[in-house]
């Protein structure tokens, strides 16, 4: 038969060695949780570090294209750096798949270039003071791939341009053979496209030339219509431009400016007064003739 005293000794080593357990289960958790949690001033440090790293990279390089018209002036810039310049490099790569590159060194000041013979491509101003590449005038075999690489050193900017190079074409309408009537764009890049008002009996040809141009002409004959006049529409990237012209069956109505029509009627006054006075004279004469006899 158990005491009370006994038994109370005996729930109290139970307890206590309950406690025991408890504490010694829960102190490796605390030891992991605070093994994997970094203290305040390294992750502040491992943050500054990766926001550095974000500021010194560079843009991936970009590309755009840009169209120009031909015998005109092109500027084409260099990306924006965001520190001191080391090297600016332009490399360009024309439609006949020839190659020019130009370099220009900040620390010693000097420029170089390998395979550019071309005078009208130059640097837009010193390449001290402007990175900037200049066309002028810019000719069709000026199209290709112009590549500006900026080396710095939180590291490379670069930039692209693909240059297209447009011609307007030269537009004329006349009167063609058999009622006919004819609109040309002629040497246009890219090719034009022509349109009539009103419509007609119409076939367009095209004919590629040597210099990538393209002459559009397009013949057209109303037959049957009570047709007046007609209008020829040249529609281009460069502008559009619409032409107008007389039908009257077939023939060529000529116009002469002011000057030469005054000059025609001051000859035809001038004979006029010839004939009078060779008149005169001679009804004179005869009179006088008369009179002897």
């Amino acid at each position: 038969m158990h005491t009370p005293g006994r038994t109370s000794t005996l729930s109290v080593l139970i307890s206590i060695n309950i406690m025991v357990s408890a504490s010694t289960n829960t102190l490796p958790v605390e030891r992991k949780q605070k093994s994997i949690t970094p203290p305040v001033e390294a992750s502040t440090n491992m943050l500054l570090v990766e926001r550095k790293q974000k500021s010194i990279t560079p843009p991936m390089e970009a590309n755009t294209s840009l169209s120009v018209f031909v015998d005109t002036r092109a500027v084409l810039h260099c990306p924006n750096a965001t520190s001191n310049v080391l090297v600016v490099t332009w490399s360009v790569i024309f439609r006949d798949n020839t190659s020019c590159i130009r370099a220009y060194r900040t620390d010693s000041n000097k420029t170089r270039e390998k395979t550019c013979t071309d005078e009208r491509i130059s640097w837009d101003s010193r390449p001290d003071q402007n990175f900037a590449l200049r066309i002028n005038p810019v000719a069709i075999t000026h199209e290709g791939y112009y590549k500006c690489e900026v080396v710095t050193p939180d590291g490379n900017f670069c930039h692209g341009h693909h240059l297209q190079v447009l011609v307007p074409p030269k537009v004329t309408l006349s009167l063609g053979e058999n009622g006919t009537t004819v609109c040309w764009a002629v040497a246009g890049k890219p090719a034009a496209q022509i349109s009539w008002t009103p419509m007609g009996d119409c076939h367009t040809v095209e004919e590629r030339l040597g210099n990538d141009t393209v002459t559009v002409q397009s013949t057209c004959h109303w037959e049957d219509r009570q047709v007046s006049e007609v209008s020829c529409f040249v529609s281009h990237v460069t502008g559009n431009k619409s032409l107008s012209i007389e039908l009257n069956q077939g023939a060529i109505t000529l116009e002469f400016p002011a000057s030469a029509l005054l000059v025609i009627l001051y000859v035809k006054f001038s004979l006029f007064l010839v004939i009078i006075l060779v008149i005169v004279g001679f009804t004179y004469f005869q009179r006088i003739n008369h009179c002897r006899a």
